[in-house]
């Protein structure tokens, strides 16, 4: 007898919808086709255990499952229950197997029988409600997950039993409701950390919020302890809060990589991913045999930062160069090209030598003659002319880490980013791709960047005398913008040039000694 159910593939960040048909005719062999991985083809031992531990029986005759469209290759084992679901019908074990031609299934079984919770869930309920499926049976930790997409009815299960007593007739399953929207305007102003906790470092303050205002990429350099990663994981707290949009975005990135928690929905915060210096290519900006996303998709609608810089290898450093770019990765292989977003903040720091105390106030460099300049060397001209803000970091004095006053709060400067967002979001309505003005292309830039003689003047004095190279010009208009936005201006005038030159620290030639 000849049944079928659905399932679902992903690819990428999407989901492909996989027809799961089971004949059970004479003869012998359990046979899997239509390209399955190792974890699919080893369904046979989970699913034959779950149904004889439950008192049901698996065919001992000649049993075909085909996963169509062939020529897709299907990965996990979250296909062990429509193929259990559709093993069953094909055994007359079901009332009404027909039924199962209306429904997409996944999970997969432990040998008792219990369903477990699974990745990408996300992406495959937006595809059953695509293909406007009857309802979408899932494991119970990912009900919430698949629950967030509207019109589509999902179920929530824990057990192989509930279903097949569902499809018998025999009980009632409950419809998942959940009201995505509240949870998710309540968590996005939930944070740990909190700016009026830092004491002192004005300065520092002042260019992540220019960074937050204009998503422009950032390098802190300073010594050992002065807060550049404290710092720098209170940058979220002073993003703009995720729309809907981004959220759903993020979520589905998060849920193909498996990295949402049980029981979740949407991703309210913006991402803030901080991988080790030791990191792999691969595992950065995505890949593998079967394609996963990697750190910097991890980082999409959010930041990413890269704590000691120079210490990661050159070669991982190099492939964030395109992404940067074009704000998504393409994965390539023989037989399919998959694309992963990345749109991100880039957030780095690193100590300003070997050592860590060239150009510190009290203590003094030990290092050789020259080891600052090849410290520096290790981060490419290239990759450096992607980082917008460059800051210097110094350390806290005491009167300052002793004063009791709280310096102002995330609130307070995510209002005024908020606010310098929504001048750039009216500035860029008609460019597709730009938000931004970190996003700026060259035509944009000359625009929208006019700077009047005395400004010129500023800053042709500026790359005189400070050797700026020649490609700070771009990153000095485009910080500039920022700035004036934050204030409210109109126009760039020459104060908000003079404080955009000031982070241009590594651009100055002999920076480095």
């Amino acid at each position: 007898m000849l049944i079928s159910t659905f399932g679902s593939t992903l690819a990428g960040v999407h989901a492909i919808t996989i027809s799961v048909e089971v004949n059970v005719s004479a003869g012998a062999h359990f046979y899997i086709v239509g390209l399955p991985d190792s974890a699919v083809k080893e369904c046979e031992h989970r699913i034959e255990s779950a149904l004889k531990n439950r008192g049901y029986y698996f065919p001992r005759t000649k049993v075909i499952v085909n996963l169509a469209p062939a020529d897709i290759r299907k990965t996990g084992s979250a296909f062990d229950l429509p193929i259990a679901m559709a093993i069953l019908g094909a055994t007359g074990q079901l009332n009404d197997p027909e039924s199962l031609q209306s429904l997409m299934m996944m999970g997969e079984l432990g040998l008792d029988g219990s369903v477990k919770a699974i990745k990408g869930v996300l992406p495959i309920a937006l595809q059953a409600r695509k293909e406007n499926f009857k309802a979408l049976i899932v494991p119970k930790p990912n009900e919430r997950e698949a629950g967030m997409v509207s019109d589509l009815t999902v179920y929530g299960i824990e057990h192989l039993e509930e279903l097949i007593h569902y499809l018998n007739g025999t009980n009632t399953l409950t419809p998942v409701s959940v009201d995505a929207q509240e949870a998710f305007f309540q968590a996005q102003s939930a944070f740990e950390n909190d700016f009026e906790e830092v004491k002192g470092q004005a300065n520092i303050k002042r260019a992540l919020e220019i960074a937050a205002a204009g998503s422009h990429n950032a390098i802190l350099i300073g010594p050992p302890g002065a807060g550049k990663t404290m710092l720098a994981k209170r940058l979220p707290t002073i993003l703009p809060p995720l729309s809907l949009e981004e959220a759903l975005e993020t979520t589905k990135i998060h849920s193909v990589a498996g990295k949402l928690p049980d029981y979740t929905t949407l991703v309210a915060k913006r991402p803030f991913r901080m991988p080790h210096h030791t990191i792999s290519d691969v595992a950065l900006v995505g890949g593998g045999t079967q394609p996963q996303p990697g750190e910097i998709s991890l980082a999409h609608n959010g930041v990413l930062f890269l704590d000691e810089l120079p210490e990661f290898k050159r070669t991982v450093l190099e492939v964030m160069r395109q992404p940067m770019e074009e704000r998504k990765v393409t994965i390539s292989r023989a037989k399919l090209s998959i694309d992963f977003p990345a749109s991100f903040m880039l957030i780095a720091s690193m100590n300003p030598c070997p050592c860590g105390f060239f150009n510190h106030p009290d203590k003094e460099c030990t290092c050789a003659a020259g080891a600052v300049q090849k410290y520096l060397n290790k981060i490419s001209g290239p990759l450096l002319d992607r980082i917008d803000l460059h800051v210097e970091v110094t350390p806290v004095a005491f009167k300052e880490l002793s004063h009791s006053a709280r310096g102002e709060n995330s609130a307070v400067i995510r209002e005024r980013v908020i606010a310098a967002r929504a001048i750039q979001y009216q500035r860029f309505k008609g460019e597709e791709g730009i938000y931004s003005n970190a996003q700026m292309n060259s035509r944009l830039l000359r625009e929208i960047c006019l700077i009047d003689p005395t400004g010129q003047q500023l800053l042709k004095t500026a790359m005189e005398r400070l050797n700026l190279s020649a490609r700070a010009y771009d990153r000095i208009l485009k910080v500039s913008r920022t700035i004036a936005d934050l204030a409210q201006a109109e126009h760039i005038e020459p104060a908000h040039l003079a404080e955009a030159i000031n982070y241009r620290s590594l651009d100055r030639e002999g920076w480095g000694g």
